[in-house]
């Protein structure tokens, strides 16, 4: 009988954490790089990300591959000479938050969340610092984030005959549509 009620207080606090984590593998993230010549634009809409407002931590994880441009080609050169997607075909953050008590108890609302982390792009990893939006409605939990990342930190070497092509620093943003997290 002990083991039984030690089992099942173990498995409700499994699940009170697991209640906790909210996943999403179609999140979207969107860059945006403005320069005199052009603008570009490239988006991935098969982003994963996991929120655990238990503990205040993010993380997202996208292929670099599974940018789409406008244009095949700035596509192919994005991949193969710029991002190298071969070499490094991920791109991670992982942050941290503090947790507003309404976020906790998932009452609704929008909660503006100051989140610290690291970001790696082409195998550099740099801190990252910004602001996101986490907004609750209903019981359904999504998420924004927007934030700039500045190419030569990351080491992606950008050709003189197309640097009026591209932009120093990027303009990165992300929506997300979360669902709760079960395990299995």
């Amino acid at each position: 009988m002990k083991i039984f009620l030690v089992l099942a207080l173990s498995l409700s606090f499994l699940s009170v954490n697991a209640q906790d984590r909210y996943l999403t593998r179609s999140g979207h993230i969107k860059f945006f790089s403005t320069a005199p010549l052009e603008d570009i634009e490239a988006n991935n809409y098969k982003v994963l990300c996991i929120v655990d407002l238990s503990k205040g931590q993010i993380a997202a994880d996208m292929l670099i591959k599974a940018f789409e441009f406008e244009k095949k080609l700035m596509q192919e050169h994005f991949n193969e000479n710029y991002m190298e997607s071969g070499k490094y075909p991920k791109s991670t953050f992982k942050g941290n938050f503090e947790v507003p008590a309404g976020l906790k108890s998932m009452t609704d609302g929008t909660y503006e969340l100051a989140v610290d982390g690291e970001l790696s792009v082409h195998g550099v990893k740099k801190p990252l610092s910004t602001t996101a939006t986490l907004t609750v409605a209903g019981g359904k939990l999504t998420g924004a984030v927007k934030f700039g990342v500045k190419v030569k930190d990351h080491k992606i070497k950008i050709p003189k005959v197309v640097v009026r092509n591209i932009a120093e620093e990027v303009e990165v943003t992300g929506e997300f549509e979360f669902e709760p997290y079960k395990k299995g």
